[in-house]
């Protein structure tokens, strides 16, 4: 009996600790009311930043759930609003999409360029300017700054709508998802299977939920396999979404499920803030990548370099859904899966994942001589992907990426600056994504600020100096449709 005493307080020891670590950084009783902190900050100007920042007052008592709740909501519109004329200023939000050239199920893609130039400027004249040039005139684009968080002083987990009118648990009751639908993947999206591409969409025009998964999939998965999508469509505890009184959905929450922002392994583009940088303005918002084409990948998280589907799996469940934060986990609930028997088995599905269908490819990943003359706009196009637009540098054929990091230095173009609540300075190397089935993926970039292909090229033409011509980014934007 005592040997189990000694047992269970050894299994609680850790959690009893965290929880007084964090009282240490966060209480205000135990902060220096005056004078230099220990970091040399001056207290009498607001107390130093803390990698315990995120910790809701209400999770340590301080203040309740129901107040909490009511200052959110009357205070809702006005970050809206807040979202909103920041997107206006940088975006040309109007619905402008190309009905011959679709994704899987029929929804048209967006066109563009969306993004704003600045007063006076063309494209041509901008990138014909040196990058020092550009930056001490503030003549980047806007819409190529670092886009934030609709709300991110508070961040977390925020999905489109036409995801919370099928999923009403997704719904927060402190901020909407902020971009248009119409710059959004097609919802729900397709399932494409390594294993079994003759199926070709699995889907049905279903979402995969708990309720259908063993409907639609038995009989093409093993029943391991099923085990894993079954996981993948479970709710675990979050850091917006779980059972306890900092949450911000208004009923208790199961959390939510991995192929909920990842629906059907692809994306419905839920946007989040990157768990692991400190202070919250400093983090960047994290438009959710698709899962299509995991097995050919070797790096995952979009700074993190984690070397494994499997380590990704568990660090989201260990530390991401919570923002980082191990210490507030354990009052959430927090779900620390069992390597061999979960994580593995969520890994191997994930790793079924396929791209859509490509029939303008041949078996190299490159365009089919056959199907595309060699003075077509998509076989331009590739030429210039692989010549002078420099794209295939970090996207090489046949999957077109080199899974690596790439720092392409956008600083050189924009002071660091704020604006709301989010600091834009420096953003460091970030993983090479996949462009296989591109057009299906808008917004692009980690963090989704750019809105279509047209602003996509737009942007590293400027970035990586090539001075293509309008033509060329036609055929450029033709090339990537294809892939």
């Amino acid at each position: 009996m005592q040997r189990r005493s000694r047992q269970t307080l050894k299994c609680w020891l850790p959690w009893l600790l965290g929880c007084a670590v964090l009282a240490w950084f966060v209480s205000p009783s135990l902060t220096q009311p005056q004078g230099k902190g220990p970091a040399g900050g001056d207290r009498e100007k607001g107390p130093l930043k803390s990698s315990y920042d995120q910790v809701s007052p209400v999770l340590l008592g301080q203040e309740t759930f129901a107040k909490m709740m009511a200052t959110d909501k009357a205070n809702k519109e006005a970050v809206m609003a807040r979202q909103k004329k920041l997107l206006e200023e940088r975006y040309d939000l109007s619905r402008r999409v190309d009905d011959k050239v679709t994704m899987t199920r029929g929804k048209p893609i967006p066109v563009g360029p969306a993004v704003k130039l600045p007063e006076g400027q063309t494209w041509e004249q901008l990138a014909a300017l040196a990058p020092d040039e550009i930056r001490d005139k503030s003549l980047f684009p806007r819409g190529f700054l670092p886009l934030p968080h609709p709300h991110h002083e508070v961040g977390g987990m925020v999905f489109p709508q036409a995801e919370v009118k099928q999923l009403a648990r997704l719904e927060r009751f402190d901020l909407d998802f902020d971009l248009p639908e119409h710059f959004l993947p097609e919802f729900p999206p397709a399932i494409f299977l390594t294993t079994r591409p003759d199926l070709g969409d699995v889907s049905k025009g279903q979402m995969l939920t708990l309720d259908n998964f063993n409907e639609l999939f038995n009989g093409i998965l093993n029943s391991k396999d099923l085990e894993g999508l079954r996981l993948l469509v479970t709710q675990f505890p979050q850091q917006q979404f779980n059972a306890t009184y900092d949450r911000k959905a208004e009923k208790p929450s199961q959390g939510v499920a991995c192929l909920d922002c990842h629906v059907n392994g692809h994306t419905s583009a839920a946007t989040h803030l990157v768990g692991d940088i400190r202070p919250q303005e400093h983090r960047r918002r994290i438009d959710t990548p698709s899962l299509r084409g995991v097995n050919i990948q070797r790096l995952f998280g979009s700074q993190r370099a984690l070397k494994s589907v499997e380590d990704f799996t568990e660090f989201e469940q260990r530390a991401a859904y919570f923002d980082g934060d191990i210490l507030s986990s354990a009052a959430k609930g927090i779900n620390p899966l069992e390597r061999s028997s979960q994580v593995h088995f969520m890994a191997e599905l994930q790793n079924l994942l396929g791209f859509p269908p490509a029939p303008g490819l041949s078996w190299d990943g490159k365009l089919d001589s056959r199907k595309f003359k060699d003075d077509s706009p998509e076989m331009q196009g590739q030429k210039l992907f692989f010549g002078k637009a420099q794209c295939a540098t970090c996207h090489p054929a046949p999957y077109y990426t080199d899974n690596s990091m790439h720092d392409l230095q956008v600083e050189r173009f924009y002071k660091t600056q704020s604006y709301n609540g989010m600091v834009a300075t420096k953003q460091g190397p970030i993983k090479t994504f996949p462009l296989r089935g591109i057009k299906e993926s808008p917004p692009y970039f980690h963090d989704g600020r750019l809105l279509t292909l047209e602003d996509v090229v737009e942007f590293f033409n400027l970035i990586l100096e090539t001075k293509l011509t309008a033509a060329e980014k036609q055929h450029l934007v033709a090339f990537l449709r294809q892939l």
